[in-house]
């Protein structure tokens, strides 16, 4: 069977599944890359792609459930919008983009999971002019995603206060989901050196923004806040999603404001949100910075109740017959 996306090259999906286990394992997900669905051993990219020589291009973190792609339109906006911003040119429609994902969906029989789109610059010369790169790559996965263990999203997740700053608005607007994390990672990596799986990123002003992959609220006095786009934080798909349909729905306003570190030491609840890690509250946070490290305790060291009202919201909401994809 073969399937085409309009103004792109022909998209072949498999038909026959593998014959034996190790091919499934070996050869699994069927991944699209530039016009063709793939087995996973298949899929490559030129080493000449700006993609991969200097971080040049965007992506999308998308969850689905129940066979739908979660707010896939405000995905697809924003992949857009991140493309715009570096001048980059998606040379097929979004309704494609959306097709090219059905069809991994389909080909990888997901029911729930997780889909991974890059858009690259496309392959070019070894310098760094962009408009040498005539086509842009395109990059569909669909597959599993786990974050977090599942018993974190339970008893609540301890974090520490990265050390590391988040690079400056001026200097690559973080709002602009790119290719090039490199920010991000080292910062993950100071967590992974303390056997942990997440840190608090604060600006250059000692402002917090963000995770190295989620955007945080914060929880106080029954008042519940997060960080404005404009300290340097990713305008999160599942951020808007609290603000705008969780948290109306448990009673609740959410206000931006800038805030330090040390209201999050002293707050009564505090999370993180994003497309793969979803809503996983905070237990404790760590601040390197302080004599011995010391650790602030966060409702009473596990996940706290206006989390867990709103973590059960998300579930009831993407396990039901409606999931939104708008």
């Amino acid at each position: 069977m073969s399937q085409t996306v309009t103004g792109a090259k022909p998209v072949s999906t498999p038909t026959a599944k593998p014959a034996t286990t190790q091919f499934v394992a070996q050869d699994r997900p069927y991944i699209h890359v530039n016009g063709q669905i793939v087995p996973k051993s298949q899929a490559k990219v030129s080493v000449f792609d700006h993609g991969l020589l200097y971080g040049d291009g965007v992506f999308e973190g998308i969850r689905v459930y129940c066979g739908r792609i979660f707010l896939c339109g405000q995905h697809m906006d924003r992949l857009w919008w991140s493309a715009e911003q570096i001048r980059l040119k998606i040379h097929i429609s979004k309704d494609e983009m959306v097709h090219v994902m059905r069809q991994c969906i389909e080909a990888n029989e997901i029911s729930d999971g997780y889909i991974r789109l890059v858009v690259t610059r496309g392959e070019g010369t070894l310098g760094l002019n962009p408009f040498l790169c005539p086509t842009p790559g395109i990059i569909c996965i669909a597959d599993q995603i786990r974050l977090f263990p599942k018993e974190l999203y339970d008893s609540g997740m301890r974090v520490v206060v990265a050390e590391r700053p988040k690079t400056p608005v001026a200097c690559l607007d973080p709002r602009v989901k790119s290719l090039n994390y490199l920010n991000n990672i080292l910062a993950k990596v100071e967590s992974i050196d303390m056997g942990l799986l997440e840190v608090i990123m604060l600006n250059l002003d000692g402002s917090v923004t963000e995770g190295s992959g989620d955007n945080i609220f914060v929880i106080k006095n029954g008042r519940m806040f997060t960080p404005p786009l404009s300290v340097g934080a990713l305008g999160g798909i599942t951020r808007r999603f609290v603000m705008e349909r969780l948290a109306p729905k448990a009673g609740l306003k959410v206000v931006e404001r800038v805030f330090g570190i040390d209201e999050v030491f002293n707050a009564d609840e505090a999370f993180l949100t994003g497309s793969a890690a979803e809503i996983i509250g905070l237990s404790g946070v760590i601040d390197r910075k302080s004599k011995g490290g010391k650790e602030h305790t966060l409702s009473g060291g596990k996940e706290g109740p206006t989390t867990n009202t709103l973590r059960m919201l998300f579930r009831q909401i993407v396990t039901s017959d409606a999931v939104p994809e708008d």
